[in-house]
Formats: structure tokens, sequence, C-alpha cells
């Protein structure tokens, strides 16, 4: 682990805080996990503290699910307090997407990481398209299915986003819309997802990393109780400017706004997907 002078370390901080808040605005504002930004960040922490990436990247995962407990437990609070939370469909839910989390968590120690890296383009790729082109030729039906098969969507949306680190955001995003769910409703009820998914997802990166050799010594397991705390004051902060932003937008506004999120989501996974093979 190097020794960093004061100026590297307030810079390394101020990085994280800002990371945290756009990890909160994106919170509120599209009732995701913010995986995609803070997974990153993280990993570029660790190494610049000169970790190796067969520790970066679980610890970047792990502390990430670990971000999200009170980032989406906060957007979630916010958007039920405006009424458009689906208690309902969480309840549901909830068994299901944790089962499939603990399924992810354990196919993810067998599969390369790229499979998963790809399957995230698709799924958001598909998710763009249909925010930002609309119609109803993107829906599969005027209304939710019967509880058997929304039971088997949550354990697949657990199981996805076990796989690729995500709060599962985008992927409910996709379930609900597609099932002609509002935009508003869909964002708020993904908020809840994500904490469906991170206590099971940083509670299994915190026993998959127990004892592991080389870790930071303020990480329990595969989390980093530093960065955790470096980040979260910030993300708290912002994650309520997003859900007033999001019941401010109008449902083509925020429809819009989520399908040019995920087209930058999906390009920055392309990017990590090209740099790895070449």
């Amino acid at each position: 682990m190097s020794v960093l002078n004061p100026a590297e370390l307030v810079l390394l901080i101020s990085a994280l805080a800002f990371s945290g808040a756009v990890i909160g605005l994106l919170a509120g504002l599209f009732g995701i996990g913010g995986g995609a930004i803070s997974v990153p960040v993280f990993f570029e922490f660790f190494r610049f503290f000169d970790y190796s990436s067969d520790i970066a990247m679980p610890l970047a995962v792990g502390t990430s699910l670990a971000v999200i407990i009170p980032t989406s437990i906060s957007s979630a609070r916010g958007h039920f307090l405006r009424g458009s939370v689906d208690m309902s469909l969480l309840r549901i839910w909830a068994l299901p997407v944790m089962l499939g989390v603990l399924i992810g968590a354990f196919i993810a120690g067998y599969a390369a990481p790229w499979v998963f890296q790809i399957v995230f383009v698709v799924v958001a790729s598909l998710n763009a398209a249909k925010l930002l082109l609309g119609g109803k030729g993107w829906r599969v039906s005027d209304s939710l299915p019967r509880k058997n098969m929304l039971r088997l969507y949550g354990a697949m949306i657990g199981v996805m986003s076990a796989l690729m680190g995500v709060g599962g955001g985008a992927i409910s995003n996709l379930v609900m819309t597609l099932h002609n769910v509002s935009i508003h409703k869909a964002v708020s009820t993904s908020a809840g997802v994500g904490v469906l998914i991170a206590i099971p997802g940083t509670i299994g990166y915190m026993a998959a990393g127990w004892g592991t050799p080389g870790l930071p010594p303020d990480a329990i397991g595969f989390v980093s109780i530093l960065a955790f705390i470096l980040t979260i004051p910030a993300t708290l902060l912002t994650t309520q400017i997003g859900v007033r932003l999001a019941h401010t937008f109008s449902q083509r506004r925020l429809e819009t706004a989520f399908g040019l999120f995920l087209v930058l989501v999906s390009l920055r996974f392309l990017y990590s997907l090209l740099s790895t093979t070449t």
C-alpha cells in the first residue's frame, strides 16, 4: 500500500465525495443504485493504493453494494412519501430477488466478467432504445402479469444484478415499463428493488472476502469501510435532490433523461470490454 502526500489524499477524498454526490443524484432521479459509476471509481481508488486487480475489483463491487443500501433506502423513502412506490410489487419480489442475488453471486465465481458486461450492455441498450423511441410497440402487455410470473421476473432481476454488480434499477425498470407501468412509478419502485439487492449482495461479498490475504486493514471481507464512510455523506445529501427532480420532470422528459444515461453507461461498459481485449 502506497503512502500518500497531503495533496494526493485531498484529491482522492474529493473524488470519492464527488462520485458519491453523482451516485445519490442518479439514485433519486432514476431509482438506480449507481453501481455503473461507483464500481469504476472504487476500482481506481484501490488501484491507486497498489492493490492488485484481483483484490481491487471485488472490493469495488462489494463496497459499491454497501453504498447502495443507504442510498436506495433514502431514495425509496423519498419516492414513497410521494406515493409512487408499488409496495405490493415489492412484497412479491422481495424473496425471489434476494434468492436471485445469492444464485447470481454463486454463478459469478465461475464465469468470466466480460460475459456479464455484455449482458448488461444488451439490457441497457434495449431499455435505452425503448425509453428514447417510445411507443406501444415496446410493450409486452398493458398490465403486470400474475404473481408467479412476477416472482420469476424478480429472480431474474436478482441474478443479473449480482452478476453485473449493479443495483438492478435498469433491469427492473425495463421489466415494469414493458408491462405499461409509468416511468415515474417504475423509477420509484426500482429504488426499493435496490435495497432488496444490495443487502444480501453486501453480506455475500463480506463473507466471500473474509480472511482473504492482502485486503485493506479497514475492510470487512470485500467491503471497504473507509471508502464507504468517505462516499456516503455526499450521496445522502444529493439523493433527495434527485427524487425532487424526478417528480418535476414530465414522463417524456424523464424517459429521455434515463435513456440517455443508459446509452452513456453502455458506452462505458463497451469501452471497458474493448480495453481488456486489446
